[in-house]
């Protein structure tokens, strides 16, 4: 079933990642931003917290989502912050690009 909010399918990409789903991150980016490749990584990902939705909802075209991810990698643990803006692509949410990150 396709997500219905920006935040929705922030969560559902966020379980891509953790489960090493590369075929659902692929098909949930946007064509005019999706890399020729997409790899979800090497860490073990262990915990998600989303922090803000603008505005992404089941009526918007558009929406960003601000999250903190935290996971463990060869260097330890660690966390990434990102804004992540979604858009609306044929009736279904699309991750677009990511605002800003740390």
């Amino acid at each position: 079933m396709p997500a219905e909010t920006a935040e929705q399918l922030m969560r559902s990409r966020y379980t891509a990642f953790v489960l090493g789903r590369e075929d659902h991150l692929w098909r949930t980016w946007h064509p005019r931003t999706r890399p020729a490749r997409v790899e979800a990584g090497d860490v073990e990902w262990t915990g998600l917290a989303i922090l803000d939705v603008v505005p992404g909802g089941p009526a918007d075209r558009t929406g960003t989502v601000e999250f903190e991810a935290r996971y463990v990698g060869p260097e330890g643990p660690g966390v990434v912050r990102e804004r992540s803006v979604f858009e609306r692509r044929g009736g279904r949410w699309t991750y677009l690009e990511d605002t800003g990150s740390s």
